[in-house]
């Protein structure tokens, strides 16, 4: 993006010199439009995503849950609280989560670590702590595995009562 900074600026210089009349609006019109598109839609390398050249491989693991995201409702404070999301392999090979990262230090999960076969079922625990949390939550944990995608999203959400909330109740 530096570059063509650069290259817009040097063409504007250029430009301005009323003497050499080479680059002409137009010339000076592309260049700035070119510029300005680059900056404003970047290209960015992401390996997760599959290019449209690269064919998604069809017997890939499939990560499908029960459910992609759970409501504990009601949180007491200074507790913990977990609930466990149960996944079926729906692909053809073995499945093997690398690694689950949760948004929040508050909030960790533990998974299955041996490879989960075509049709057979695993378990993705969260457990949230309350301990120094009030109000509405909402905790994302982010799923690595050898699936395509690769990375997959459950979600925990609730409501962590005020010590005034606990008392009315």
């Amino acid at each position: 993006m530096k570059y063509q900074i650069i290259l817009a600026t040097a063409l504007l210089l250029g430009a301005c010199n009323r003497d050499k009349n080479e680059v002409g609006t137009e010339g000076m019109n592309a260049a700035a439009t070119e510029a300005s598109d680059a900056a404003a839609n970047p290209t960015v390398d992401n390996p997760n995503v599959v290019s449209e050249n690269e064919a998604v491989n069809p017997n890939a693991p499939v990560m499908k849950f029960a459910e992609e995201e759970f409501d504990f409702g009601d949180i007491q404070p200074g507790t913990k609280v977990h609930h466990t999301f149960t996944f079926t392999n729906t692909g053809k090979s073995a499945l093997l989560i690398e690694d689950a990262t949760a948004s929040c230090g508050c909030t960790t999960p533990s998974w299955t670590h041996e490879p989960v076969a075509p049709g057979a079922q695993g378990k993705m625990e969260v457990q949230f702590d309350s301990h120094g949390k009030q109000g509405i939550i909402s905790k994302q944990v982010a799923i690595r595995a050898n699936t395509q995608p690769n990375i997959t999203t459950i979600l925990i959400k609730g409501n962590v009562l005020t010590a005034n909330e606990q008392k009315a109740l």
